[in-house]
């Protein structure tokens, strides 16, 4: 039987055409996978590389199906295939083609072995768990929901926001400062990370309430549960506040009130055999690197 693979990618690869050109043929040419393009990847592949036919299958929005989800590019990348794939419970194999590519199992240029890989079943599959954002009085982004975190910025001014911030139902603290991060383990090493927040174990079962630039140097990172419940109530002066869940923004009048909770959804992340947290920290983040 076939496996079925669906494609994404971003449009900024120019500099990897000669590895995509050797990827899309070898994959197209394999007998036991059959994949379908992202519309617009295909679009922009097209433009760039030879190897692509005209027949080749497509698809549009979410309404799609496959075993597999490859994402070429960066953590960008892999957050909007994230989002595409939603709760399908389709795995993704991240393949870098971008700067850091923490999420990615593999680089571009590994094309042959990540190639037999697919075909092989060849690799690990680990769960994610995944942030769900909901307002019972604003209409928010279709598919609201995040795999990195969740943030509450300022937005047109350079006042402080307020965040207003309770946990299973009893106020925690008001945040003053740039705005707040609600992180998940796998974004722990992401928006997280450069605002001084911890380090989670992609497994852990916790969240990390991040301040961004605070304005008391007493409110620091915290730990909580992801069975908590987190509801947040921004104020500014612009009476307005942005809602970033992976990147994608959202505008929101100030006085919103956001419930943030495990979603009931998983995302799937596919690993290469043998590759683990600690490697992936000191290959990614330099952990622990002597620089002498």
């Amino acid at each position: 039987m076939k496996k079925e693979v669906v494609v994404f990618g971003n449009r900024y690869q120019g500099a990897h055409a000669e590895d995509l050109n050797d990827f899309f043929s070898e994959l197209l040419a394999r007998e036991d996978i059959s994949i379908a393009i992202d519309r617009d990847y295909r679009d922009y592949l097209a433009g760039i590389i030879s190897c692509l036919p005209g027949t080749a299958r497509t698809i549009d929005g979410f309404d799609f199906d496959a075993d597999l989800a490859l994402s070429i590019g960066g953590d960008g990348t892999f957050l909007h295939t994230a989002n595409r794939v939603g709760d399908k419970q389709i795995p993704i194999m991240g393949i870098n083609s971008g700067h850091l590519g923490y999420l990615s199992a593999a680089p571009l240029s590994d094309f042959h072995k990540i190639i037999n890989d697919i075909a092989e079943d060849n690799y690990v599959i680990e769960k994610r768990s995944m942030l769900s954002v909901s307002c019972d009085t604003y209409p928010l982004l279709p598919r609201s929901f995040a795999l990195n975190e969740a943030a509450i910025l300022r937005q047109d001014t350079g006042s402080m926001i307020s965040v207003d911030t309770f946990i299973d139902g009893f106020h925690l603290a008001t945040y003053l400062g740039d705005g707040l991060i609600i992180s998940t383990p796998t974004g722990s090493t992401a928006y997280n990370l450069s605002v001084g927040g911890p380090i989670l174990a992609p497994k852990s079962s916790n969240w990390v309430i991040s301040p961004i630039a605070p304005h008391s140097l007493n409110m620091r990172p915290l730990v909580v549960g992801d069975d908590t419940t987190i509801e947040l109530l921004p104020h500014s002066r612009s009476n307005t506040f942005t809602l970033s869940l992976d990147g994608i923004a959202q505008s929101l009048t100030a006085g919103t009130k956001l419930k943030l909770s495990k979603a009931p959804f998983a995302t799937f992340v596919v690993l290469r055999h043998h590759n683990t947290f600690a490697d992936t920290l000191r290959s990614k983040l330099l952990w622990g690197v002597n620089s002498q």
